[in-house]
């Protein structure tokens, strides 16, 4: 049966592996007096920045509700998500229509682009009434919330529950032919612990109801409001998030889907006090006719305080291999050689204590880490203690093999590595980490790896599987002409492909139809294992046909949504440009002319954006609010810690030298390009312009339109956190300390970034002085409050990589700060940055999206090169 699949301007799959489905329920005026305060008073922007909040914090999908007896529901939902379709970071998230009023729905299903999730719609009204209104939602292509509740009122026990939902799956499906994946049942969380008879089992039927339904009704999912439990207890803290935790832990592995739980009350499931977790759970499954008592009496005694224990080493009086276990799951390394001694005396072999008491302990943490217990930085830290264990042991393995000791078991091989020309791996090294700790062994090659060498090692080795990653989007044509090569020489080796740059879409349209061998685009480190563990199963076969199928259809899907899109020619596109308000002009520079421009860490990390370094981490959630995330919280700030630890030294030792490069030249523009005048010559920087046909008044963007015909001017800069942060990095991953190494690397981008931003300020209210009473914060820095733009070749408003040769060339960027171009344009050291700076009023980000042919070949024609015309949706592929 095929997954739930939603949309906003990004597709999202609801899937098996996706364990579940966050709700921002904020941007709802029955659950958020702050947002129904913002539409009663008509102070709609400010009710986006609501949204946007949402959205940054993690939200999947975006609760949208206007029920409220002083508004105008529909006019108020029809306002507020045409708001939102103009904002492309909000817009990218599906909607959920929130309302019990038909007439709201309606318009907010006028008004939703993608897929949406309309909440919801029940049989209270009779059967005619209901298929009328899931007709009407299936005709507007969105997935659809039914309410267990019908003409005898609310189910209130299991066996009225899968009354409901088995004659309302009937109704759409055999009548109305709605999709079975986009129905997705409410079966009632109803409060427990209340003292009266008749809910004792609330919890426990909602759970059996949930398994009922995912046995029984193929395809239809399971939602709910969690905090509906604890009613009970409302003013006892502790108590509700115990329960909202046990519920949401159990909820889940009876088939629950998605629901809305306040994150502020939900704790980690591992993290509840055992004493009141047994007491919450007697309760959600009814062990007991006295078990409600027992939790009201034993809540009087829970506090809303949690306390933090001391250290506590009592775990050191476990055997052995349990210290062991203890040690790589909270990846403590400091007694590891202690007990790795001492296991080595039990065990008497070294391959014994390493496949013994090291691997049970390593396949610990892999169950942790998959079923969402554990966090990458904590898998890191134990990977990092599985090493110094082995280190210990290496001189031993070594007599032992020399005296004929037992060989290595064979573990599943997998070679990874970072294409041609892409200095980045961040991510492939996490990968490589989160492999190992799950019993695979890992060749990795490193970055900048040419095909032949990847192809020529994966013989060698006798690999399972070739993992591809790359950043940058010359990465993206490495790939399919590896996939190519692989076809040509007849391997069947699965290919993985992972990186920022990289995506479904992608994989789907160009590797795959190259290369009959299994490949499969992998999004993020946790689905990894899982991945290369099916294609390695007996169930391989079907686990690749699966796939081979499921990206035919979105290659179809493609093809056909953009033979939908209309494009203008290029002709029309420039005659809609955008028009310049020379009013708007910034004013000649302070200081024209290149400079170079060097600075500190302590200056730098004052500017630094936290947010995607927990990203990096696969901590999903803004800063500083993802440090008290119920989920992550802990861990992130664990890790704040030692990032934290890590610049103090880096700053305290000056282990870096961050240098960069600007330049700052009068300019005017001509057709598309921008020319630059310097030392007496004119230096074009060229842009490519938006050919998607457009709305009224809406213009088609190309960046040179931010500079005037005559008399103006622009900027462009270079800057890196350093070379010997690189160096540093890599001696931490010689010596086996991954975790150290990935920090440092992570620290380092956010350095690179945070200069960038540092840089630019200075350029805004000295260099160039448009704008000298500035005063920003951190916080307004990174929303981007300030005036003027600095894009950067290979985003989206410049997708070409060949323009950092001429930053480079007229920056003399190279001799200034060390950076280097590689062959396909990426900056090494990888914690680089470089782009245009664009001192316009009404500068703006844009996206460049599909363009024709007639642009792709006048673009060639002004650069000089040959250039092959891919899927427009992709836009032009360089021929460098």
């Amino acid at each position: 049966m095929a997954n739930l699949r939603l949309s906003g301007l990004d597709p999202l799959e609801l899937t098996r592996e996706s364990n579940f489905m966050n709700v921002g329920e904020r941007t709802n005026v029955t659950g958020s007096r702050k947002f129904l305060r913002l539409i009663k008073e008509d102070r709609f922007d400010e009710a986006v920045e609501v949204a946007r909040d949402q959205v940054e914090g993690g939200a999947q999908v975006l609760d949208v509700n206007m029920d409220e007896g002083m508004i105008d529901g529909a006019e108020a939902m029809t306002k507020f998500l045409n708001l939102l379709a103009a904002e492309p970071d909000i817009a990218r998230i599906p909607i959920m229509i929130d309302s019990s009023k038909w007439e709201i729905i309606v318009a907010g299903l006028k008004c939703v682009q993608g897929k949406s999730i309309v909440n919801s719609i029940s049989l209270k009204g009779g059967e005619e009434e209901f298929i009328r209104q899931a007709r009407y939602i299936q005709r507007m292509g969105a997935a659809v919330i039914i309410m267990a509740f019908d003409e005898k009122g609310q189910a209130d026990t299991y066996e009225r529950r899968i009354e409901i939902c088995e004659r309302a799956y009937r109704t759409l499906v055999d009548v109305v032919n709605f999709n079975p994946s986009d129905i997705i049942f409410d079966p009632n969380i109803f409060p427990v612990a209340t003292g009266m008879e008749e809910h004792r089992r609330n919890a426990l039927d909602f759970f059996e109801a949930t398994q009922w339904i995912k046995e029984n009704l193929p395809g239809a999912k399971v939602s709910g409001g969690v905090s509906n439990v604890s009613f009970s207890f409302r003013g006892n803290d502790a108590v509700r998030e115990a329960m909202h935790s046990a519920f949401l832990f159990h909820g889940i592995r009876y088939g629950m889907d998605m629901g809305i739980v306040n994150p502020t009350q939900l704790i980690v499931y591992e993290e509840i006090e055992e004493n009141l977790r047994k007491h919450v759970e007697d309760v959600l499954f009814d062990k007991d006719e006295d078990a409600a008592e027992r939790l009201l009496e034993f809540a009087q005694s829970v506090s809303g305080e949690r306390k933090k224990s001391e250290r506590d080493l009592s775990w050191r009086e476990a055997p052995v291999e349990k210290r062991m276990e203890h040690a790589l799951v909270n990846g403590i390394g400091e007694f590891i050689e202690i007990d790795t001694r001492e296991a080595l005396a039990e065990l008497d072999s070294p391959l014994r204590v390493i496949e013994g008491p090291l691997m049970d302990g390593m396949n610990v943490v892999g169950d942790l880490f998959g079923s969402g217990k554990m966090f990458l930085p904590q898998v890191v830290k134990s990977a990092r203690v599985m090493k110094k264990a082995v280190a210990w042991l290496e001189p031993y393995l070594l007599e032992s093999m020399k005296a004929g000791g037992q060989a290595n078991k064979a573990k599943p091989k997998i070679l990874l590595a970072t294409v041609k020309g892409d200095v980045h791996d961040i991510g492939k090294n996490i990968v490589s980490v989160v492999l190992q700790c799950n019993g695979f062994e890992v060749v990795d090659l490193g970055v900048m790896v040419p095909p032949e060498k990847i192809l020529t090692t994966a013989l060698e080795e006798k690999v399972d599987i070739i993992g591809l990653s790359g950043l940058i989007t010359p990465s993206l044509d490495e790939m399919v002409f590896l996939a190519k090569e692989m076809e040509a020489r007849k391997l069947d080796l699965p290919l993985l492909i992972g990186g920022a740059t990289t995506s479904r879409a992608h994989t789907a349209v160009k590797i795959a139809p190259v290369y009959s061998g299994p490949v499969i685009h992998v999004n993020d480190a946790s689905r990894s294992v899982p991945t290369a563990q099916k294609l390695l199963s007996t169930e391989s076969s079907n686990y690749h046909g699966a796939i081979r199928e499921e990206y035919i259809k979105l290659a179809e899907q493609y093809s056909k949504r953009q033979q939908s899109k209309p494009i203008l020619s290029l002709e029309e596109a420039r005659a809609n440009a955008f028009i310049l308000d020379r009013t708007g002009k910034a004013s000649r520079p302070n200081k024209l002319g290149v400079h170079s421009i060097t600075t500190d860490v302590r200056t730098l990390r004052q500017y630094i954006d936290w947010t995607p370094f927990f990203q990096t981490w696969d901590l999903h959630g803004k800063f500083p609010r993802v440090l008290k995330d119920e989920v992550v919280g802990e861990q992130a700030s664990a890790l704040y810690e030692d990032a934290t630890k890590m610049l103090d030294q880096m700053e305290r030792e000056r282990w870096a030298s961050p240098s960069g490069v600007f330049g700052l030249f009068p300019a005017h523009r001509i057709d598309d390009d921008v020319m630059v005048e310097h030392n007496g010559e004119a230096i074009p920087f060229l842009s490519l312009r938006q050919q998607n046909a457009k709305a009224a008044g809406a213009p088609n963007f190309a960046l040179a339109d931010f500079i005037d015909t005559q008399d103006d001017y622009i900027g462009c800069f270079a800057v890196t956190a350093g070379i010997e942060l690189a160096k540093r990095a890599d001696d931490f991953e010689a010596r086996g300390d991954d975790y150290n190494s990935i920090m440092l690397k992570a620290l380092a981008d956010r350095i690179a970034e945070a200069f960038a931003e540092y840089l630019h300020e200075r350029v805004r209210k000295d260099y160039w002085g448009y704008a000298s009473d500035e005063n920003l914060d951190n916080t307004d820095l990174i929303a981007e409050k300030y005036r003027g733009i600095r894009p950067a070749p290979g985003y989206p408003a410049c997708p070409d990589h060949l323009e950092k040769d001429t930053i480079f060339k007229l920056l003399k960027a190279e001799e200034s700060t060390g950076i280097t171009l590689t062959e396909q344009k990426a900056m090494y050291p990888a914690a680089s940055v470089s782009g245009y700076y664009f001192g316009h009023r009404d500068a703006k980000y844009f996206g460049l999206g599909k363009i024709g042919k007639d642009q792709v070949e006048d673009y060639a024609a002004r650069r000089g090169i040959a250039v092959e015309l891919a899927e427009p949706w992709l836009g032009p592929t360089l021929n460098y």
